[in-house]
């Protein structure tokens, strides 16, 4: 009702302003019988309302869809009325939303090919990459580890690219199971121990053997890899321990990761979680790519984790990931 009201507010303020130019015309005329001329008044307002109701009642859902919000499109074009407005309108809703429908669809078709080639190119650069690592264990000579090292890097970023491209169908790949963080934390450093030892970075396990937490493997292996491996790769040539341990918070377990690195400048602590950000860090590591913690919280935020960092320059970095709900186990 408001927005008929103000869509025919100049009509009425017309309509007013006419009707006194028909009164003043009595008075110059110096008619001065005011009977006939409030009843020519009264008589042109009771029409003029007469056709404001008229025109509101055939023209009241097409009002109605104007101020909708969130309502389903197809339900309300039906509905409208059939006046020649409301039916032009439905006309070009219905045309325009097709047209948006397609774009939808054309860009889902071309989302999902990229997602398949990108799938595709990774995998079949990983069994080049495979052949090049079987080589190079066959090798003994000392220049072949410069070149495990840039085979090391090209896996990592193959496997961040695959994970990338997951994310977008991220549902579909996740699966609930029950994981001691241990054994993931295990794997993790030795996957990663040619790293350790170039970097003269030495892991220090603190994880006790019963801590359990409900999450998806996979993901959580790739993520404490992209938290391991920024933290190695800021403390590299320190000669200090990586300290990977976890504890209980309340109903919660926390796995921590702290390194003796660089640490991280607090005018880049906020923005650390933020796609292709590097800071100041990232200008010196030229390796740095600014999607690992990205990645690691959209995964956590997805399986109801929390991530959180803390961080001094010339002291180091705490990485926290907080599992709600969390337990430790005996046996």
């Amino acid at each position: 009702m408001r927005l008929f009201i103000r869509d025919q507010a100049l009509l009425i303020g017309f309509t007013v302003l006419q009707l006194a130019v028909v009164v003043g015309v009595f008075w110059l005329d110096a008619y001065q019988d005011f009977k006939v001329a409030a009843y020519a008044l009264l008589l042109g307002a009771s029409v003029f309302i007469v056709y404001l109701c008229l025109r509101y009642y055939t023209h009241m859902s097409f009002y109605r869809l104007l101020e909708s919000r969130g309502a389903d499109l197809d339900e309300l074009v039906q509905k409208l009325d059939a006046a020649p407005v409301p039916e032009a309108l439905a006309g070009l809703l219905q045309a325009q939303y097709g047209h948006y429908q397609n774009l939808i669809i054309d860009g889902e078709r071309k989302r999902q090919q990229h997602e398949t080639f990108m799938n595709h190119w990774v995998h079949q650069m990983k069994t080049p990459l495979s052949v090049l690592e079987l080589m190079l264990q066959e090798s003994g000579e000392p220049r072949d580890e410069s070149m495990r090292e840039e085979t090391d890097r090209i896996r990592k970023g193959l496997e961040m690219v695959l994970y990338m491209a997951r994310l977008e169908t991220f549902e579909q790949d996740f699966q609930v199971e029950t994981i001691r963080l241990r054994e993931v934390a295990n794997e993790v450093i030795l996957e990663n121990k040619r790293l350790f030892i170039r970097s003269f970075v030495y892991p220090d396990m603190q994880i006790e053997a019963n801590t359990v937490v409900e999450s998806d493997g996979k993901w959580l292996r790739f993520i404490l890899e992209q938290i391991v491996f920024n933290a190695v790769k800021y403390a590299a040539g320190s000669r200090t321990k990586l300290v990977i341990r976890s504890y209980a918070d309340e109903r919660a377990v926390v796995l921590e990761v702290k390194d003796a690195g660089v640490g991280i400048p607090a005018s880049d602590l906020p923005r650390v979680f933020k796609p292709f950000f590097t800071g100041e860090n990232g200008r010196t590591f030229k390796e740095s790519t600014g999607m690992g913690l990205y990645i690691a919280q959209t995964v956590l935020n997805k399986m109801n984790h929390e991530i959180g960092i803390e961080s001094e320059v010339g002291v180091g970095t705490t990485v926290k990931v907080i599992f709600p709900h969390a337990a430790r186990r005996d046996g």
